[in-house]
């Protein structure tokens, strides 16, 4: 579907919109205008997507790869299903992203790790109690996600020692993200990659902002992000959230976007369902981009995330690692 098409269509659908706002000023008829806003929305996404989240091409030409890594970034395979189309509330709906193809992704000259920066750090900040996830367990899971790169969790920070403003919000407390990560700049050790703050405290970015979960440095190599959010009293599905997040934002210091392809541990997400959608493993797109970064054996990398997973009775995410080692066997 050609741009030209696209932007008539959605043009139209704007045109169709306003001429309803018009009509239905009356407060009475909100919810309607609200039900049609959202669908407008929708069909946005679905006459868009032909184009902008085409998946064919994005994972670059594979001729200079090996061939039994070829197989693992191969496009629209039954392992990788295409991004869904956003609701209203969901990140793709307001937040208009381009996507990074691995071509894209090798021109924007990101930082990767080297024969110095090779540990990949995580620092707690304040308490972990029983809610939160294990500090061990989500270290084993970035081993596996991350490997051959070290991960070392660092010895918790206490509260009172975290230098940033803090806040009551609705009744609990909140910390200013951005002051956190100036304070962590100096102290981002010399055989870090990069190094990621976590906390049970919720976050903010300013003063006009209700919170936020995350926020990151890509050019200093450090961010921090609360899983005060994530929480859920199924221990199972908190230390899933709690890993797919922690994943996700580590993705994002080696300089890799929001995927807008596939549905993949690289989507943006706005609330928890949308973080409940998505799957723990990396599209082909990011996979590459991920392997290109860090130099792992990708069979070994699947067998040891199958590994992990049959350790923390995740079967759905055991048996798909499973297949996918043994791709080229």
């Amino acid at each position: 579907m050609s741009g030209e098409i696209v932007d008539t269509k959605l043009s139209l659908i704007l045109s169709i919109l306003k001429r309803f706002l018009i009509m239905f000023r009356m407060k009475k008829h909100v919810v309607l205008i609200g039900c049609l806003a959202s669908s407008c929305l929708a069909i946005a996404y679905l006459v868009h997507a032909e184009g902008k989240h085409d998946r064919a091409g994005k994972v670059g030409d594979l001729a200079s790869s090996p061939k039994e890594e070829q197989v693992y970034f191969k496009e629209d395979t039954d392992y990788f299903k295409k991004k869904t189309a956003p609701g209203p509330y969901d990140w793709l709906a307001s937040h208009k992203e381009a996507g990074q193809t691995f071509g894209q992704y090798l021109e924007s000259g990101a930082n990767k790790p080297d024969k110095k920066r090779r540990v990949l750090y995580v620092m707690p900040l304040g308490e972990f109690g029983e809610k939160a996830p294990s500090l061990n367990v989500l270290k084993e899971y970035m081993e596996a996600y991350y490997g051959p790169l070290a991960i070392k969790v660092m010895d918790p920070v206490a509260v009172n020692e975290v230098v940033c403003k803090k806040r009551m919000n609705h009744g609990s407390q909140q910390w200013k993200s951005t002051d956190i990560i100036k304070w962590m700049k100096p102290k981002l050790p010399e055989d870090a990659y990069a190094m990621l703050a976590i906390t049970m405290t919720d976050l903010y970015p300013g003063e006009k902002w209700n919170f936020v979960f995350g926020q990151a440095s890509l050019q200093d190599r450090v961010g921090v992000f609360s899983f005060a959010r994530y929480g859920s009293k199924d221990k199972k599905l908190a230390l899933l959230r709690a890993g797919k997040v922690l994943t996700h934002e580590m993705g994002h210091m080696f300089g890799i976007k929001h995927c807008i392809y596939y549905q993949c541990n690289m989507n943006g997400a706005n609330h928890l369902v949308e973080v409940d959608s998505t799957p723990p493993h990396l599209c082909p797109v990011c996979l590459r981009k991920v392997h290109d970064a860090v130099g792992f054996d990708i069979s070994d990398r699947y067998q040891k995330l199958q590994d992990f997973y049959q350790k923390q009775e995740n079967k759905e995410a055991a048996e798909w690692s499973g297949k996918r080692r043994l791709m080229v066997k």
